[in-house]
């Protein structure tokens, strides 16, 4: 053990520099065959009567504690605004991830049903302002980090809500399933994926100018708490970096609120050692207050997906991502794809980068988007029964492009549509 800055002695777990690095770098990629998938779907809950209609904390604590003792086999989790999440198991195939959720959902929503609440796949809620509903100290903490930037964090904890793909990190060895490779084409493909599935055109009842308001509120949080690292030919370096050199969020104490330090670096924590050593499990925890749009959990969370309408419309985007992801043809027709894209990054890290903001803002109404996108659907619909999907799925991937990248449409186009008929995603005025 070491004396700290403070001349006390450290706690057994203490890290330094060089071990928070090594050990970032040691479980940030677990590589192996591409064989595992998983998804995390987020919802919004509103009245059955009327959406515009506020949730009293009440009602969805009752709702919540129901939910509670149903035999889920994805874990169920609530957000700071009360949005609800399924987390699948790790899956052995699509289809079994789709079945999964999709009898969890279906359970779900019948509970729901009984206390006059229900399921809403949208990126961002379009008519209720941002409310705390669990209030624990790291959400406090949260909030008042976050709050530093201005309105965007409370609106990203509180009134949005995604549907987050996990796809294996792939093989140590190059190629189209190789960890690098794939770490690369998680952050241009997912630019694509922002512009395929942007869902989130309103706020306060009114169009923002964006189709996915979710990523711009994203983008507004700041690149170090948001953002994703530079793209180099070694991503455990670059990811290990990007930790360290990140803002602490909070550091956690026993009694009383979180202390919430002002341009801390966790690389500044361990050398400092105040206010107090930094441990093994304080780097754990720094790690989970990041939220870059791909994260490295030893394997890829990509996060830059809008929920989607429908009940089933969460089984598209992770069909598709699933396909050029884990089919190798697939794979290397989407990484051919979107290499051209990437010099409309700049070299900057995604989402910062014009890319991703095209992307979030006009989506497939930009030309080039719309054509890496045809290819991509193309690819994953051939891929898909390699892959041992279902007629039902392999139908909804054809029906959205039919009805979507055809046509250069996004569903945010849908919801932006209704507005200017007067309407809203539920055929009711929107104004109402």
């Amino acid at each position: 053990m070491s004396a700290s800055a403070g001349g006390c002695t450290d706690p057994p777990d203490a890290v330094t520099e060089a071990e928070a690095d090594a050990l970032v770098r040691g479980i940030c990629f677990k590589t192996g065959p591409p064989s595992r998938l998983g998804v995390e779907v987020e919802w919004l809950v509103h009245e059955l009567r009327g959406p515009q209609l506020p949730v009293s904390r009440e009602r969805l604590e009752a709702a919540y504690a129901a939910l509670r003792t149903l035999p889920l086999g994805s874990a169920l989790t609530v957000e700071p605004g009360g949005q609800l999440e399924l987390s699948s198991p790790p899956a052995g195939s699509l289809t079994e991830c789709v079945g999964v959720v999709a009898a969890d959902l279906e359970a779900v929503r019948a509970v729901l049903r009984e206390d006059g609440l229900r399921l809403v796949g949208l990126g961002h809620d379009p008519w209720h302002p941002p409310r705390r509903y669990l209030r624990e100290p790291r959400y406090d903490a949260m909030e008042a980090c976050l709050d530093r930037e201005g309105p965007a964090g409370r609106a990203m904890m509180c009134t949005s809500a995604s549907v987050q793909v996990c796809v294996d990190a792939g093989y140590e060895e190059p190629g189209p399933l190789g960890h690098v490779r794939r770490w690369w084409l998680a952050h241009q493909l997912g630019a694509v994926l922002v512009a395929v599935f942007a869902n989130s055109p309103l706020a306060g009842r009114r169009a923002t100018g964006w189709l996915s308001t979710r990523q711009l509120r994203w983008a507004q949080i700041g690149s170090g708490r948001a953002g994703g690292p530079p793209l180099d030919a070694d991503p455990r370096g670059a990811w290990a970096r990007h930790v360290l050199d990140a803002p602490v969020m909070c550091v956690r104490g026993e009694r009383g609120p979180w202390a919430v330090p002002d341009a801390l670096t966790f690389r500044e924590w361990t050398r400092s050692r105040r206010p107090r050593p930094p441990t093994r499990e304080d780097l754990d925890y720094h790690a989970t207050t990041l939220f870059p749009p791909v994260r490295p959990r030893g394997h890829l969370e990509l996060r830059m997906i809008d929920a989607q309408p429908g009940d089933d419309g969460w089984i598209v985007p992770l069909a598709v991502t699933a396909a050029l992801f884990d089919d190798p043809q697939a794979a290397e027709t989407a990484y051919r794809a979107v290499k051209p894209l990437t010099e409309r990054t700049l070299g900057r890290p995604a989402p910062h980068n014009p890319l991703w903001r095209d992307a979030a803002r006009v989506g497939l109404a930009d030309p080039e988007l719309r054509e890496t996108a045809a290819v991509c659907f193309a690819a994953a619909l051939e891929a898909l029964p390699r892959l041992g999907a279902t007629g039902e799925v392999v139908d909804a991937v054809a029906a959205f492009e039919d009805r979507h990248v055809r046509r250069g449409r996004c569903p945010a186009d849908d919801l932006l549509d209704a507005l200017h008929a007067g309407k809203s995603p539920y055929g009711k005025d929107l104004s109402s």
